[in-house]
């Protein structure tokens, strides 16, 4: 794996679920993988799971890490070429990134978009240039379209509750929020679900379709309760409009998964990628339930992030032209 920032950097889905699953079975199986190499973790937005779970990826693999917010720690960052730098900007992109380069092995670098242009927000301007300049296998830690590690714990938890021999219906359904919110989980969680043994289907208010890129496979269904009829795993997640790009459309009908919905499905599990708004975008009764797979979506991030890491040491390992 030469990098990892949506699905396409996977060769074979199938046998980057069965390696992550021995992974979490020894975790500490590869412990000198990592010896001697570093880790740098590049946040320019808020992060928890994200963070800790890829730095202790890092661990498992014997790698060294460092992180910086560069949002708030680094100088303000220029990512037009050829601009005349007299305003607020302090340090070009291509510079910081090569610096970051050298003295790291692994670039992990985690961008949100502004969801005020959509074109820039989808040409990946931010992360695109990271892996250009960086000169090292950049792995995404979410940016402005998607947000691949999630997606990966998503369906490595999927993979590990599902025991049947017929496919599992997989409802992504949108909920409220008090803000616009990004689509790169939505984006994300739909494009691996379109690879995926599934069968997949996205419930939304009309107005939040997500980008076609991403959904081609899906069934896309504007009743949330005719979406929610025998599901066996329901995804919860908000994202703003993708062809109003970036707005929030007011909503009579009320989204929010409850147990009472709930009653529509297989006995469906549960899924959110966190951070939730308890009561919002999901009851506390959904939430705490023995239904909800949360947690353990969670703790996956952990095995999907040091599955991505010992792949990218392993390629980048091998002789010239074996790779």
């Amino acid at each position: 794996m030469k990098k990892f920032t949506n699905i396409k950097d996977v060769d074979d889905l199938d046998d980057l679920i069965k390696e992550a699953l021995l992974i979490k079975q020894n975790p500490y199986a590869f412990s000198e993988l990592g010896k001697n190499k570093t880790l740098g973790l590049i946040f320019l937005n808020a992060s928890l799971r994200t963070r800790l779970s890829t730095q202790k990826a890092a661990m498992n693999l014997g790698m060294n890490t460092m992180v910086m917010n560069i949002d708030k720690e680094g100088w303000a960052l220029e990512m037009e070429d050829g601009a005349v730098m007299n305003g607020n900007t302090v340090e070009h992109v291509k510079d910081a990134a090569a610096v970051i380069g050298q003295y790291c092995d692994i670039v992990g670098i985690r961008c949100f978009p502004s969801l005020k242009n959509k074109e820039d927000d989808y040409s990946e301007k931010t992360l695109s240039q990271f892996i250009k300049y960086c000169n090292v296998p950049v792995i995404s830690l979410e940016s402005a379209t998607l947000h691949p590690l999630q997606s990966f714990a998503d369906l490595l938890t999927i993979k590990e509750n599902w025991k049947k021999e017929e496919k599992p219906k997989v409802l992504l359904t949108w909920a409220p929020h008090i803000k616009p919110l990004p689509q790169a989980v939505a984006n994300s969680f739909s494009e691996w679900m379109c690879e995926a043994d599934v069968d997949f289907v996205i419930s939304h208010p009309e107005g939040y379709d997500l980008c076609t890129d991403f959904t081609n496979g899906a069934k896309i269904m504007y009743n949330q309760d005719d979406a929610l009829k025998n599901a066996d795993f329901v995804y919860v997640k908000n994202w703003s409009c993708y062809t109003d790009y970036g707005k929030m459309i007011p909503q009579e009908q009320n989204w929010m998964l409850t147990n009472e919905k709930l009653k529509f499905t297989n006995h469906a599990k549960v899924m959110h990628c966190l951070p939730v708004r308890r009561n919002l975008e999901l009851s506390d009764e959904v939430l705490d339930s023995l239904q909800s797979l949360v947690q353990k979506q969670a703790n996956n991030r952990l095995y999907a992030a040091q599955t991505v890491l010992k792949k990218i040491i392993e390629f980048n390992s091998l002789p010239l032209g074996e790779g």
